[in-house]
């Protein structure tokens, strides 16, 4: 039966492009990046579904008055497995919203019209195979259209999942999930149980090797000091805020770094890294000592250490600079976020590496990155999630683009672990 799957999805080629087309040319802006929301490609997705065959859909909308049609649609496809008893379901999550295109010029094609194109090579050289080229084509709809067209094959078979198959197509992914999972997470309880298993199709590697387990904690602090302006002439009158802001700035990036100086080889960097970044203006002219100085730091901390004691030395650190330059320091968390490891030898990640080993004839790896993705809402529920799909990782870039091979071998993956148990 296996290999009647992996035979059938290769015929699908046409079926994939038909979709990544449909949804391209629905833009699924957010109202934070000027768009509608996803409504419009929720509708659409619902209806192709059903014209297949695929009607159990369930829709759980987050309320957005900024949004067409005053919400943010998480749709659910249900694709019920042979277990008599309902055990735990095999998650397939993908995401329907996109990013803005950016920079138009940089475009060689209209990135809400999907086009297909052969040949070319990659910056290192080695060649591309056939793809199709457009905005959101790899992120997500790479993950979204695999997911669909391994449960059609299976339909099309007539093979039932060894375990209830759940599709989710989420909204809101690229402005923090707010209204995808982790509304859902909030406001739809018993949604997910404890014992099941999700996959992510959204970040991975061109041989599909890496299965992502972990994330550093992550944490966006924007800093503000306080001082008192004078001329440059009489800093003695003044509380110079820049001063102060400069000291803090290379006080945390060197204290915090020795505080918190564990390694862990899962991650690359394999440390935490607390990196000074943006930097907003203070006076316009340079004969004046400023009053006010803002700046921000990103922190990616291994997720041994707690934010609230990366918190606790942040604020010591503060105080010292306080005292010494007689100002006030204040900061806000743009974003936290701490997340727990699933382990890689989790039932799933175990599935997940044997399949993509039979589909993809490549040794898999458990690894962790520096960047927050859906995984962390549900390994904080103590859900087993892995983030895993095969791609060129185009994403966000102009000329974004998703190869149709990679389209259908992780379709291939998904299918195989939606029958594993039940099929020979």
């Amino acid at each position: 039966m296996k290999e009647k799957i992996l035979t059938y999805i290769n015929t699908l080629e046409p079926l994939a492009v038909e979709l990544e087309t449909e949804l391209c040319k629905r833009p699924a802006l957010s109202p934070d990046s000027g768009g509608e929301g996803e409504l419009d490609k929720c509708v659409f997705l619902e209806t192709w579904l059903k014209a297949r065959g695929i009607t159990a859909l369930e829709r759980h909308d987050a309320p957005d008055a900024r949004a067409k049609g005053g919400v943010r649609p998480n749709l659910i496809a249900v694709i019920p497995g042979k277990d008599e008893i309902p055990g735990p379901c095999l998650w397939i999550m993908s995401h329907l919203d996109v990013v803005p295109p950016g920079e138009m010029s940089l475009w060689k094609s209209d990135p809400w019209k999907a086009v297909v194109a052969e040949g070319g090579s990659r910056p290192d050289g080695t060649p591309l195979g056939k793809r199709i080229i457009g905005r959101g084509v790899e992120d997500n709809q790479q993950g979204l259209v695999s997911s669909v067209l391994a449960v059609l094959a299976l339909k099309a078979l007539g093979v039932t999942p060894s375990r209830t198959v759940k599709l989710l197509f989420a909204a809101d992914e690229e402005n923090g999930s707010g209204y995808g999972i982790d509304w859902l997470l909030k406001n739809r309880p018993g949604l997910f149980r404890k014992d099941d298993m999700v996959i992510i199709p959204d970040g991975g590697d061109p041989q599909g090797t890496s299965i992502e387990v972990a994330e550093k904690n992550l944490l966006w602090v924007c800093f503000a000091v306080h001082g008192r302006q004078a001329h440059g002439s009489r800093p003695d009158l003044g509380l110079n805020a820049h001063l102060a802001g400069a000291d803090l700035a290379v006080r945390l990036y060197y204290e915090l770094s020795e505080r918190f100086s564990g390694r862990d080889p899962l991650f690359d960097p394999d440390y935490s890294t607390f990196q000074p970044t943006r930097k907003e203006a203070n006076v316009p002219n340079i004969n004046t000592i400023p009053g006010e100085d803002v700046f921000c730091y990103d922190m990616r901390i291994l997720p041994r250490y707690p934010v609230k004691d990366v918190l606790r030395e942040v604020d010591r650190i503060k105080a010292d600079i306080e005292a010494k330059y007689k100002v006030k320091a204040e900061y806000t968390l743009a974003q936290k976020m701490e997340s727990k490891p699933t382990s890689p030898e989790a039932p799933l990640v175990r599935l997940l590496s044997k399949t993509v080993e039979e589909v993809y004839r490549v040794k898999t790896k458990p690894v962790g990155i520096g960047g927050g993705t859906v995984g962390a809402y549900l390994r904080n529920q103590g859900i087993d999630a892995a983030v895993w799909c095969r791609i060129d990782d185009s994403a966000h870039q102009p000329n974004e683009y998703a190869l149709l091979e990679n389209i259908l071998g992780d379709a291939k993956v998904m299918a195989l672990m939606m029958v594993d148990g039940s099929a020979g």
